[in-house]
C-alpha cells in the first residue's frame, strides 16, 4: 500500500516512533494524518508540524486503554477526513518494575499494549472487509518475539500484541485486511532509559545500536509497500528470533547470561 492519498491515524504520536510515522505518513502525500496522544500539548505541537510543512493533520486526545477512547478517536478520524485507511496502534507503556508491578499496573500494560489494537480492529474491520483494503499497523516490540528483561508485564502483553496481529493477519488476509507488526529494538524515545547509555540499552536487549525514530519510520513505509508482516527496527534482530525457535533452552541460557551483563553494565 502507498500512503498517498490515505487517512492516517497513529496513536501515541506525540514523540517519539509515533510522532515520526505520523510525520513521515504527512509527507508521503496522505490525505489526513490523525495524531493521537493522551498528551495533548505533544499531540497538538506534531499536528501544527505537519500543517506547517504543507500536511493536513489534527491533534486528536484519546486514551486508547479503553474501548471508548478508540471508538471516538476513530469517529474523529472519519469526520474529518473521510473513512481510515491505515491505523497505526502504537501507543505503549511500560514499568520495569517485575514482580513489583501490581495488579493496577498488569491492568494498565493489558489495556494500552494489547486491548486497544483489538478495540480498534472491531471498529475497523468491517468497514475494510466491506470495501477490500484496509491497514493495521501493530507496534509491539521485540519485548513480544524475544523477551523484556526487567518487565514481566511488558514482555507478556506484547507478546499477546504480537499473536494478536499474526491472528488478524491469518483470518483477515484474505479479505482486503493488510497487517503489519512492528517490533523495535532500542530506538531513541521516551521509552529508552534515561539513567542507561545506549550502550547499555543496546545489551540489555541482547546489541545493536541505537536507532532514530525517523529510521524506524521508513521501515514502516517501506514494509507497507511490500505489505510485510513483521518489521525490524535492526535486522540483525532475525538472527535471534532464528536461534530461539532452534533451541529455545540454549536461547534462555543466553539470556540469563545477558541480563548478567546489563547488570553489569549499569553497575558500571
Amino acid at each position: 500500500m502507498e500512503i498517498e492519498g490515505k487517512v492516517c491515524v497513529v496513536t501515541g504520536a506525540a514523540s517519539g516512533i509515533g510522532r515520526a510515522v505520523a510525520q513521515r505518513f504527512a509527507t508521503d502525500g496522505a490525505s489526513g494524518v490523525v495524531v493521537a496522544d493522551v498528551h495533548e500539548a505533544g499531540a497538538r505541537a506534531v499536528a501544527e508540524e505537519i500543517v506547517a510543512a504543507g500536511g493536513r493533520a489534527i491533534p486528536f486526545v484519546a486514551d486508547v486503554g479503553t474501548s471508548d477512547g478508540n471508538r471516538a478517536l476513530i469517529d474523529a478520524a472519519t469526520a474529518e477526513f473521510g473513512p481510515v485507511d491505515v491505523f497505526h496502534a502504537n501507543a505503549g507503556v511500560a514499568s520495569a518494575q517485575g514482580l513489583r508491578a501490581d495488579d493496577d499496573e498488569w491492568d494498565r500494560q493489558w489495556r494500552v499494549n494489547t486491548m486497544a489494537h483489538v478495540w480498534a480492529v472491531r471498529q475497523l474491520v468491517p468497514e475494510w472487509r466491506s470495501r477490500g483494503e484496509g491497514y493495521f499497523i501493530s507496534t509491539a516490540s521485540m519485548a513480544g518475539i524475544l523477551t523484556s528483561l526487567g518487565d514481566g508485564a511488558y514482555a507478556a502483553t506484547k507478546h499477546a500484541a504480537v499473536g494478536f496481529a499474526e491472528w488478524l493477519a491469518i483470518t483477515y488476509g484474505g479479505q482486503g485486511v493488510h497487517v503489519s507488526c512492528l517490533c523495535p529494538g532500542v530506538v531513541r524515545t521516551g521509552m529508552l532509559p534515561r539513567q542507561m547509555s545506549g550502550d547499555q540499552a543496546s545489551a540489555t536487549i541482547g546489541g545493536g545500536d541505537v536507532r532514530e525514530p525517523e529510521d524506524v519510520a521508513a521501515a514502516v513505509v517501506d514494509a507497507m509497500r511490500a505489505e510485510r508482516f513483521l518489521i525490524l527496527s535492526h535486522p540483525e534482530m532475525q538472527e535471534h528470533i532464528t536461534r530461539q525457535a532452534a533451541d529455545r533452552d540454549r536461547w534462555i541460557g543466553g539470556m540469563q547470561r545477558l541480563l548478567e551483563r546489563g547488570r553489569a553494565a549499569r553497575r558500571r
